[in-house]
C-alpha cells in the first residue's frame, strides 16, 4: 500500500508521538507499504521552523535524510498536472499545502495518513 503522510502525521512519526495511533504506526513501519512525503509538507515544515511555528528535535534536513535512510521514506514531488488538479478539488478546504497533499493523494493513488478534521469532506482514501 501506498501511504502519503500529511505533515503533522510525519512530525508525529518522526518524533514518537503518541498522538500517532499504534496501528497507524504499524503500517508505516511495515515494509510491504511504501511511505511518501510530499515536497509540500517539507516546504510547509521549513516555513514554520523558519518563523518559529513549529520546533524539531534535529534539524529538518537530517530528520528527513534519517527517514530516507532508515524507514525508506520517499519524497513526492509537486508536479504541474497536481496543480492544475486544484481547480477540480472543493474549497472544503483552505490550507494551500493540505490542497495540494489531498490532490496528490487522490491523483496518485495514496491512501493519505492524515487526522484533519476536513480530510473526510475529500472523497480520498484516507487512515487514521
Amino acid at each position: 500500500m501506498n501511504l502519503l503522510l500529511d505533515t503533522h502525521a510525519f512530525i508525529w512519526w518522526n518524533e514518537g508521538d503518541k498522538k500517532l495511533p499504534s496501528k497507524i504506526d504499524q503500517l508505516l513501519r511495515d515494509r510491504s507499504n511504501q511511505v511518501w512525503l510530499s515536497l509540500a509538507s517539507v516546504w510547509e515544515m521549513q516555513i514554520k521552523v523558519q518563523i518559529g511555528k513549529l520546533r524539531l528535535s534535529r534539524p529538518l534536513p537530517d530528520l528527513i535524510d534519517q527517514e530516507i535512510r532508515v524507514n525508506r521514506l520517499r519524497l513526492l514531488s509537486i508536479s504541474y498536472d497536481d496543480i492544475l488538479h486544484l481547480e477540480q478539488l472543493p474549497m472544503h478546504h483552505r490550507d494551500p499545502f493540505d490542497r495540494i497533499i489531498i490532490t496528490q493523494a487522490l491523483t496518485g493513488g495514496f491512501h493519505l495518513v492524515s487526522d484533519d478534521s476536513n480530510m473526510p469532506m475529500y472523497d480520498v482514501p484516507l487512515l487514521w
